[in-house]
């Protein structure tokens, strides 16, 4: 039982959770708004822009979701035994995607095949689909990643060993499905999202101890193999670290990975030839490139991504025998991935929902009000308002929105997205200092020992 001492006070005590809850009532009203701005500018500016510029320049539009071609190649290969990684197949995607097929000969037209560039295992995860029609798929996978935008919030708190109120909880959750990538990726229907639950889902039964279900998961992850090796490598270092009471998540991985390889080869003979073949292809037509290759040259970006990893192998390893239980575990999990947005070689906006965890550590430690050096505080202030630019300017386009023309419209159409080169170089910098200067503070080690 409490008990009052000489500098206890019961009135001051009210008053300081009163301000408490009611901050968190404030911070989840302006989540509501912020999330809803990002959706207004999504259908109510982005979206009218991006027809208006496709019908200047003859630009084809179909249903434009990234679902599509995969969902058409599985129902291909499952139901009629051809070849998704053919040409006609190719051809078929575009004729839906599109609205027509792509022609050499008309310069406008997009680069993107939208060619199968997948494993051909990703036709099993589909497999429940291929007899649907793509208007009722694409309904129920839209609302599928919604539901996974929501969840995120609580399994990546929970990966983080990170208690909340159920205030600040739902305010996050509205924040993940309102955030710009976010809502970049459920109106593209990008795979990437489903990747980026699949982890958190796999984290989650990481620090519940259920090592086989966690394999499973990261497995199936898989699908989008440039996003998921690099936790793969990293989480089996770890489990290798202490075989003896960690090798079930590698038993659960290995199992589902000679399921889904060998699965496939059956369905699909050669069928990792095509891949790679179409891979390679696949990043000629679409000239794709890292965040750091974008922002600092072919030269200087290569450096600076090899130097990236070596950073976080370093961290990785000074971890590697470190416990589910602890908090320094999560933060590990939340730095590989803040890297793997960093060196994928794709700089779109929707990759970044990766980096929630890591953007949740650093949001941690700086209301924790643990004292830090003022260059590490100011880059601390760059970094949130880098991840915070998307809201503020929806907010701001979305207010102004009943007065200003649509030839305005036109042009402030990039505000929003000013900050989505920055935003995996801070968060990913921020991440590794922290994790270098701290690795495990007083703080953190309490509250995970609380939980």
């Amino acid at each position: 039982m409490r008990r009052s001492g000489p500098g206890h006070c019961p009135a001051r005590g009210r008053k300081e959770s009163a301000l408490r809850t009611k901050s968190q009532l404030i911070f989840g009203v302006v989540a509501v708004l912020a999330s809803a701005s990002t959706w207004f500018y999504m259908n109510q500016i982005l979206v009218p822009y991006q027809r208006a510029d496709a019908a200047a320049h003859h630009r084809p539009r179909g249903n434009l979701s990234d679902l599509y071609p995969r969902w058409l190649g599985a129902r291909e290969l499952l139901l009629h035994h051809r070849n998704p990684y053919d040409a006609e197949i190719t051809s078929e995607i575009q004729q839906g995607y599109y609205g027509r097929p792509l022609a050499p000969s008309r310069p406008d037209d997009p680069k993107d095949q939208q060619s199968f560039a997948y494993p051909a295992y990703v036709v099993f995860l589909l497999a429940p689909t291929v007899g649907l029609p793509f208007d009722t798929v694409m309904v129920g996978f839209r609302w599928l990643l919604v539901a996974l935008a929501l969840a995120s919030a609580w399994l990546w708190l929970r990966v983080l060993r990170w208690k909340t109120s159920c205030v600040t909880l739902f305010a996050l959750a509205v924040l993940m499905v309102g955030w710009l990538p976010m809502v970049q990726g459920i109106k593209l229907q990008q795979l990437s999202l489903l990747v980026a639950g699949l982890l958190a889902v796999c984290g989650a039964c990481l620090v519940a101890e259920q090592l086989l279900l966690a394999g499973a998961f990261l497995a199936f992850a898989t699908v989008k193999p440039q996003l998921a090796w690099p936790i793969v490598l990293g989480l089996l270092l770890w489990a290798a670290s202490d075989w003896r009471s960690r090798r079930r998540l590698v038993i659960g991985f290995g199992l589902i990975m000679a399921l889904l390889l060998g699965g496939a080869e059956l369905v699909l003979p050669s069928w990792l030839r095509m891949f790679l073949a179409g891979l390679s292809q696949y990043h000629a037509y679409t000239q794709n490139q890292s965040v750091l290759v974008w922002l600092f040259g072919s030269v200087l970006g290569r450096i600076l991504e090899v130097l990236s990893v070596i950073a976080c192998a370093a961290c990785v390893w000074k971890v590697r025998t470190e416990s589910v239980s602890t908090v320094v575990f999560g933060r590990a999990f939340a730095l590989v991935l803040a890297l793997t947005v960093l060196i994928v070689p794709m700089f779109a906006p929707y990759n970044q929902v990766l980096l929630v965890p890591a953007i949740l550590v650093l949001a941690r430690r700086a209301i924790s009000g643990e004292p830090v050096l003022p260059v590490v505080r100011l880059a601390r202030m760059i970094g949130g308002v880098l991840v915070v630019w998307p809201w503020i300017a929806t907010l701001g386009l979305s207010a102004a929105y009943p007065w200003i023309t649509p030839a305005v419209r036109e042009r402030a159409w990039p505000i929003p997205f000013y900050s989505n080169f920055l935003v995996p170089v801070f968060i990913f910098g921020l991440a590794l200092l922290d994790f270098w200067l701290a690795p495990s503070p007083p703080i953190l080690r309490e509250s995970a020992a609380a939980e």
